[in-house]
């Protein structure tokens, strides 16, 4: 029998919400719609995905390269959310005539990340993925921890979230210091901190954290010799993406014992394995890219697929993406 409606794969719901983040009626009354709750990798997306009109994304959950838009021929819409997605072949689906819908960036949910870190830290400070572990097993108080009170804080990034560290961390009476690439003393001195050189960031912090996006340039921006350069008292966090740490060095160093530990919610390969080497180590608090994943993000994100793909369908798609990742 002949398919007349499109089919509509909604990818990535880890959690099981997408359907109760939005009025995805309209939709359901052009579509049908699949959610799908678990990673497909490539291979298996092929596969999956074969007889899908459209998809819907959530941030980089899943790579979408021109390899994979190359082999899902029936593809003629997709959408992503927020105005940037590395991991999409972007091009390839624009000379395709595919639809690529975005989000509009909206909520109280923009500083979701910058939170995060304040978590890890403190989960770290306080030894509280063991102690946590301590208290559903019996024990009690097998470690101590450290206050944050005129420790130091690196911030490698000094953007919208990399700034919103500062003033938190002046609050618990930590000085601030920062670096990056482009980064001038006047840019640092209006957001309360200081600047200094990238050897200094990571010499002098007890606590190293990382708010930089990805690309060519900042991809292993912590190496060897960044993180040689920190004392053995000292964490490293990230809450950006992964590869901006050269993870083979980094678990060289959590487990020779040169750095205290690292809190990490982002990773070269998402998500992570289950045998992968960091779920072996003692020394980190790992979290399951939790940054972004609050309802006040979440909702609009899927609101706005929602009415993205109600257009598409309507034959009149708005939020278009074009090649040099500008909305119009």
């Amino acid at each position: 029998m002949t398919r007349t409606r499109p089919r509509v794969a909604i990818l990535d719901d880890y959690q099981g919400i997408a359907m109760s983040m939005a009025d995805w009626g309209p939709a359901r009354a052009r579509c049908d719609l699949v959610v799908f709750d678990r990673h497909l990798e490539e291979e298996e997306a092929v596969q999956a995905l074969a007889d899908f009109d459209g998809v819907c994304l959530l941030r980089e959950r899943m790579a979408f390269p021109a390899t994979l838009i190359a082999r899902l021929p029936k593809l003629k819409f997709i959408g992503i959310t927020g105005v940037q997605n590395r991991t999409l072949g972007l091009q390839a689906a624009l000379d395709r005539g595919i639809v690529v819908s975005h989000t509009v960036r909206r909520g109280d949910g923009l500083g979701a990340t910058a939170e995060l870190s304040w978590g890890l830290i403190l989960a770290l400070a306080r030894n509280l993925p063991r102690e946590f572990g301590n208290m559903r097993e019996g024990r009690w108080q097998t470690s101590y921890g450290m206050s944050l009170g005129g420790r130091t804080l690196g911030l490698l990034g000094l953007g919208r979230l990399g700034r919103l560290m500062v003033p938190v961390g002046k609050a618990f009476g930590m000085r601030v210091i920062a670096w990056s690439q482009n980064l001038t003393e006047e840019a640092a001195r209006e957001a309360g901190c200081e600047r200094v050189d990238k050897h200094t960031l990571f010499a002098q912090s007890d606590f190293v954290s990382l708010h930089q996006v990805l690309s060519e340039r900042s991809r292993h921006i912590v190496g060897e010799a960044e993180i040689a350069a920190m004392k053995p008292s000292a964490y490293i966090i990230n809450t950006s993406r992964g590869p901006l740490i050269d993870r083979a060095a980094l678990i060289r160093a959590l487990r020779e014992r040169r750095i205290a530990g690292a809190g990490l919610d982002t990773y070269d390969v998402e998500p992570l394995p289950a045998d992968d080497d960091l779920r072996t180590l003692d020394n980190v608090a790992l979290t399951p890219h939790l940054g972004y994943t609050v309802g006040e993000l979440l909702r609009p994100f899927y609101e706005d697929t929602a009415e993205n793909l109600v257009a598409y369908l309507a034959g009149a798609p708005i939020r278009l993406l074009t090649v040099d990742a500008r909305p119009h």
